[in-house]
């Protein structure tokens, strides 16, 4: 018996361009002896419903001074979770701002 070839899901290799997976990313750790200055937060967000919202949300947090990676856990019509890390730490209002302005709702924040 053999062992069939898997192949990744369509939709993650040819589907649309919002529901591709994201780009590996780099997840060095610093310098013996050095501590690193990032600050990450999680957040609950209201309202998406696929990749496009996570990429519209990914987006304008992208646009907050001081923020270096979005990662979405997304729940599809759901609550989901978005976990951000910055250069320091950022405010609640800023966070939420940039959610809002991408059309979603930061809940209990």
């Amino acid at each position: 018996m053999t062992n069939p070839t898997r192949s990744p899901l369509p939709m993650a290799s040819a589907g649309c361009a919002c529901c591709a997976p994201a780009p590996a990313t780099d997840h060095t750790t610093p310098a013996e002896g050095t501590t690193p200055s990032r600050s990450t937060a999680t957040y609950q967000v209201e309202g998406m419903t696929c990749g496009h919202c996570a990429s519209s949300v990914t987006e304008e947090l992208t646009t907050v001074d001081g923020v270096s990676e979005v990662h979405i856990d997304l729940v599809a019509g759901g609550i989901s979770t978005v976990t951000v890390t910055a250069d320091r730490a950022l405010s609640v209002e800023a966070v939420r701002a940039a959610v809002e302005d991408a059309g979603y709702t930061l809940v209990n924040a």
